[in-house]
């Protein structure tokens, strides 16, 4: 006995450090999606100006938040200029823009940009213009900071937590309530660790919000300028009410833990904690996806519904498991409950039968002399929670499957997107998991059943107990009779625990699983807004040049982007090439190798090699001939590391 215990101690030792690696490898790993993309620039990107542009101005998908520095300008040295203040266009809270300042000459300006999108995600990049004309050699500048790994790291390690505590919290506490577990001691260890828990990673959100926001290292949370905009921000506001609702959320777990377990939860305990999930919910949804973007009512409901139907279902599975963990180590010391010999232990306990379709309640008759079972932990009390749990879990799945549905509609908006869009993928994973946790779900129902079953005893699986209405066990009339057969002690409900107890470990594990790359998506740009950022591409130049841009994928990440084209003067004979690669946060990025090559099939003609080289900051080079006027084919070859490329191809019309 003892040794099970240390090894089931050792064993959630061993499973809460593996969630830590996943959780810290999951954090550092790529640079952050953010969930607003630049839609227009105005000087577009690569446009040569003959005068000053009076302002900069960005277009987003999306309404955006904007920093004391959203704007950095460098001069063709390379040297930063003072701008004005950011502000955004009247009524358009989309766009920013900024006064340009006059008598900065002629040259390459490059412009470096950073914002929050509605939805609380940082978003950045650069881009280039030129007044007069362009600069002969482009300087070495920095543009900042797209993000601190470091403060990534922590803050996805406390955004994982938070939700991982939500659900532990929510659903334990759901289960203690609703499902009325004969024994509710084992979980109050559960529900007060998903309190702290919370509490700590909400903490650890508001104070690492401001350097999450300007791509800082953790220290610059001090910065009483950094503590004031994130306390007066809508994430910083709804981490606050957040951090007010585990106040009174304390109430009522302290309520719950001195309930006693035959006392039914009141109405107002059951109103007051649904408020609390309800509000607690809210905080997300009020500052994630479903805030921004379109049918906001809609989705920030469907949002509320979505969460606290994931936490209902997985928190309450664990509740589950911890029940079970308890009844099958107190076995060898418990056995199956309290005995009563004599004439007047004659009684008869109702079990509780549930499934998708309702539920079944039979009392089963324990007859003068025999052995009654008292409801205890491992009796038909606990049965009768299961059967309680088993159609709460159905309904939830049954909610998380409709807004699942709608929220994958609202983030994709078409079918090409769920193949290429990084969120589409993610997507088409998580989808894979949650089937194979549907799968093992109804694997646990059955056990359910079984378990329902074999607690009643034969008579009740002939058919022949007659129906309780009121679900509750109670006292049968003494003059009940009942056969031998149903007196016979059997192994068999303690074998279906045991059963349940390791369909329901493999539920956990898998669930934990969904919720990571549910946490995952939440942090990915939707397709919706990657596919109209795509769309609205500025695809200005020099003029009277052909410019062509290329989105590339290689599948790991950060390994995603796009290459901007500059055929010049893009007609029929020779041309110049310039080619820019752009990384995952729309800013200049540098790639070990870019080829490209460009082939007329109508004439079988190529394919012709470019010939690019490294100029220091672009690819280019001055010997491209196009002899033939047509729809050309230009592919373009991106390496990104020792061992991951990709080749894309576009079109490109060339005129005589």
């Amino acid at each position: 006995m003892r040794r099970g215990r240390v090894r089931r101690r050792r064993l959630g030792k061993l499973t809460l450090l593996g969630a830590v690696l996943v959780l810290l490898l999951l954090g550092g790993a790529g640079p952050a999606s953010a969930h607003a993309a630049l839609r227009g620039a105005d000087p577009a990107d690569g446009t040569v100006l003959k005068t000053v542009p009076g302002t900069i101005t960005l277009a987003f998908t999306e309404s955006v938040s904007l920093l004391d520095d959203s704007f950095r300008l460098f001069d063709p040295e390379g040297r930063r200029v003072r701008t004005g203040e950011p502000q955004h266009a009247p009524g358009r809270p989309d766009t920013a823009r900024v006064a340009f300042p006059e008598g900065l000459g002629e040259g390459t300006f490059t412009v470096a940009w950073r914002v929050v999108s509605a939805d609380s995600h940082p978003v950045s990049g650069a881009f280039t213009f030129s007044v007069g004309k362009p600069s002969p050699t482009m300087a070495a500048i920095d543009t900042g900071p797209s993000e601190n790994p470091t403060t990534r790291g922590l803050y996805d390690l406390a955004r994982y937590t938070a939700y991982g505590a939500a659900a532990l919290l929510i659903g334990t506490a759901a289960f203690a309530l609703l499902c009325r577990p004969p024994n509710a001691g084992p979980l109050r260890k559960p529900m007060v660790a998903g309190w702290w828990a919370l509490l700590a990673s909400t903490l650890a959100l508001l104070v690492l919000r401001a350097p999450y926001e300007t791509g800082t290292g953790p220290v610059s949370a001090f910065d009483p300028a950094a503590v004031s905009r994130t306390l007066t921000g809508r994430p910083g506001l709804m981490l606050l009410a957040r951090l007010a609702l585990l106040a009174p959320t304390a109430v009522l777990l302290v309520r719950l833990s001195r309930r006693r377990p035959e006392e039914k939860p009141s109405r107002a305990t059951l109103a007051a904690g649904a408020a609390l999930a309800l509000a607690l919910a809210l905080t997300w949804a009020g500052s994630e996806h479903a805030s921004a973007g379109i049918q906001v009512p809609v989705a920030m409901t469907s949002s509320v519904l979505h969460l606290l139907a994931m936490a209902v279902w997985l928190g309450g599975l664990t509740a589950l498991l911890t029940t079970l963990q308890h009844v099958t180590a107190d076995e060898p010391e418990a056995g199956r409950g309290t005995s009563a010999q004599g004439p007047k232990a004659k009684a008869a306990v109702t079990v509780a039968s549930g499934g998708s379709g309702g539920g079944t309640t039979v009392a089963v008759p324990v007859a003068e002399g025999a052995s009654a079972v008292a409801p205890s932990a491992d009796g038909p009390a606990l049965t009768a929670a299961v059967a309680r749990f088993s159609r709460i879990a159905f309904g939830a799945v049954t909610v998380l499957v409709v807004t699942g549905v709608y929220q994958s509609w609202r983030g994709l908006g078409s079918w090409t997107t769920l193949t290429d869009t990084a969120y589409g993928r993610l997507l088409l994973v998580k989808l894979v998991v949650v089937a194979l946790l549907l799968a093992v779900a109804a694997r646990s129902r059955r056990w359910t059943a079984r378990l329902v079953t074999a607690d009643a005893g034969p008579d009740v699986r002939d058919g022949k107990a007659p129906a309780v209405p009121d679900g509750e066990a109670r006292a049968e009339d003494p003059g009940t009779k009942a056969p031998a057969s149903a007196l016979t002690s059997s192994p068999a409900p303690d074998a279906c625990r045991r059963a349940l107890r390791r369909s329901v470990l493999a539920e956990v594990a898998v669930g934990i699983a969904v919720l990571v790359f549910t946490t995952v998506l939440a942090g990915t740009l939707p397709g919706r807004a990657a596919a109209e950022a795509a769309r609205a591409t500025p695809e200005a130049g020099v003029p009277g040049a052909s410019v062509t841009v290329v989105p590339f994928d290689v599948g790991t990440p950060g390994g995603h982007g796009k290459v901007q084209i500059t055929l010049e003067p893009g007609h029929v004979g020779q041309n110049a090439v310039e080619a820019v690669v752009y990384g995952p946060d729309g800013g200049l990025t540098i790639v070990p190798e870019l080829r490209l090559s460009l082939s007329l099939p109508a004439q079988k003609i190529g394919p012709i090699d470019a010939g690019l080289t490294n100029r220091g900051g672009y690819w280019g080079t001055d010997s491209l001939n196009l002899p033939i006027a047509g729809t050309w084919t230009m592919k373009a070859t991106v390496r990104v590391s020792e061992i991951d490329q990709v080749s894309v191809e576009r079109k490109v019309e060339i005129p005589r």
